[in-house]
């Protein structure tokens, strides 16, 4: 994708702490989704903005996935710390998030509830152990008519490190 002349936003969502990596819960100083997001603004030089709530969630894994699940559930939109000082300056979004019950986390729903992305380009991309990107695209479609959804890239967690080149192949497609 030619993003020369365009105003680029990574927006992330990212836990780090306890997390499900290859089969086992290892503590992550960073979460696997700002490492790929870090990759993106190495990439693009893009701006980058922490989709971050007010209330945290708790270190734990498990803990985590419960209120996850219960959110969705519960179709709960958790109050964020910030917003975006001019969303409009924008062209393109990069968005990414972890999978968490099939699709992304809710303060995600939140972040776009909260724009117009009207002729915007989004671009999705979210970190998994097995999950893939879920029904993660279609929600975005649903909270995001008007914007133009370009097709996401899933990472696996296990493998964030290792993923620059795969990627920048994807932002080139």
């Amino acid at each position: 994708m030619d993003l020369k002349n365009k105003k680029i936003l990574i927006a992330y969502f990212s836990r780090r702490d306890d997390n499900y990596v290859d089969g086992n819960i290892i503590d992550l100083s960073i979460g696997n989704t700002e490492v790929a997001a870090k990759f993106i603004q190495e990439i693009t030089e893009g701006d980058m903005f922490h989709i971050d709530t007010i209330k945290a969630y708790p270190k734990g894994y498990n803990q985590t996935t419960d209120i996850a699940q219960k959110e969705l559930r519960g179709n709960v939109r958790p109050e964020l710390t910030t917003k975006v000082a001019d969303m409009k300056q924008y062209d393109v979004i990069f968005l990414g998030y972890p999978n968490w019950w099939g699709t992304m986390p809710m303060a995600v729903w939140t972040f776009l509830e909260a724009y117009d992305f009207s002729q915007k380009i989004i671009l999705p991309f979210c970190t998994h152990e097995g999950s893939g990107l879920g029904r993660s695209e279609s929600d975005i479609k649903k909270l995001c008519p008007n914007a133009l959804l370009k097709p996401g890239t899933a990472i696996r967690g296990s493998n964030v490190k290792n993923s620059k080149n795969d990627i920048n192949r994807w932002i080139d497609k």
